[in-house]
């Protein structure tokens, strides 16, 4: 069982840039293909951006695409979300979520479908003001 804690969410201008981090706990991060969702008031949960167990792939929605950044480091159970030129669409509820992977070749991919996690952080607010 793997414990996610995000940070760094906040309020920005437009145009501003935040970074969110989610601390991982409880087993080994590494065996964990991992990604970020968000959620808007009155909207439903929509991907955002994943990354392999191994780091080596990652996958964006089409509207953070140029923008977002995803990275983890494996060695500090971190993973990052750099969110750059940021919008007011982008004002959300921030969530990170692992998939146990198991660090085998055939799962080092990143996975973008919601369902297939099973570990979630509470969240964090990003707030975009115009």
């Amino acid at each position: 069982q793997v414990q996610l804690v995000e940070s760094g969410g906040g309020f920005v201008q437009v145009g501003g840039s935040l970074s969110l981090s989610c601390a991982a706990s409880g087993h080994t991060f590494e065996e964990y293909g991992a990604g970020w969702f968000r959620q808007a008031p009155g909207k439903e949960r929509e991907f955002v951006a994943a990354i392999s167990w191994s780091g080596s792939s990652v996958y964006y929605a089409e509207s953070v695409k140029g923008r977002f950044t995803i990275s983890r480091d494996n060695a500090k159970n971190t993973l990052y979300l750099q969110m750059d030129t940021l919008k007011p669409d982008d004002t959300a509820v921030y969530y990170c979520a692992a998939k146990y992977s198991g660090r085998s070749y055939y799962t080092d991919r990143p996975v973008f479908v919601d369902d297939e996690y099973e570990h979630w952080g509470q969240g964090t607010q990003v707030t975009v003001s115009s």
